[in-house]
């Protein structure tokens, strides 16, 4: 499977308004319907960071880079948003 056909989840990362300004990242696509509200009302709240998709099929890689982007950022290291992007490219649709 592969193009427009592969299965995306869209994701964003922020900065929370609370929990002393903790970065987090939602996966819009993976929220089951008890915690769709919360989750978006959160990201909503925090500062936009960085959004787009990550491909299905390398969902697990992808999550594991943004783990490390996420406690880099939480450590108190900037990093720019294209930065970002250059990290994730290999887990995001072309």
């Amino acid at each position: 499977m592969s193009g427009e056909y592969e299965k995306r989840i869209m994701f964003e990362i922020y900065r929370e308004a609370t929990d002393h300004g903790r970065y987090r990242v939602v996966y819009f696509t993976e929220l089951g319907e008890h915690e769709r509200e919360t989750e978006i009302s959160n990201a909503a709240r925090g500062d936009h960071i960085f959004d787009g998709f990550i491909l299905s099929s390398e969902r697990w890689q992808a999550k594991q880079a943004m783990d490390q982007i996420l406690d880099r950022l939480n450590d108190g290291g900037l990093i720019d948003p294209r930065a970002i992007e250059d990290e994730l490219r290999p887990y995001m649709p072309r």
